[in-house]
């Protein structure tokens, strides 16, 4: 598993002095874009090295996000590879106390695209390669 640390911003926080529920998805995709790069082991562009798209992204709200200085965590996972989709499985976690609080849980589905015409694709031999070896459970 991959974890990403995010840190509240004050423009993150709307008028109930939580981060708003938007918000989450912000730092889901930092955390997903942070893991590609390193399953992939890209040194520049992820997505141009292996366009895909987010096709959908559902959220669970456990909990409020607040204000504060230690970084949440958001770890990130792969749940399933399929031809030319990959599922990620993600929640945010506070490990700033004795135990892990656990705020969201998400699950997100991209698929390959060719990066010119935008066309579904097969994954490649290597890029389902590396996804295959990061499948996990949450």
């Amino acid at each position: 598993m991959f974890t990403h640390p995010v840190l509240v911003r004050w423009s993150d926080i709307d008028s109930y002095d939580h981060v708003n529920n938007v918000r989450y998805f912000d730092y889901l995709q930092e955390a997903r874009i942070a893991f590609l790069s390193q399953v992939m082991e890209t040194t520049g562009d992820f997505f141009a090295q292996y366009p895909c798209v987010l096709v959908s992204q559902t959220v669970d709200y456990l909990r409020p996000i607040l204000l504060r200085h230690p970084p949440y965590d958001v770890d990130v996972w792969i749940a399933s590879v399929g031809t030319s989709s990959y599922t990620l499985g993600s929640r945010i976690v506070d490990r700033s106390g004795e135990s892990d609080d656990v705020y969201a849980k998400a699950e997100s589905v991209l698929v390959a695209v060719d990066g010119t015409t935008h066309a579904k694709r097969t994954l490649g031999n290597d890029e389902r390669a590396a996804l295959l070896q990061h499948v996990a459970s949450s």
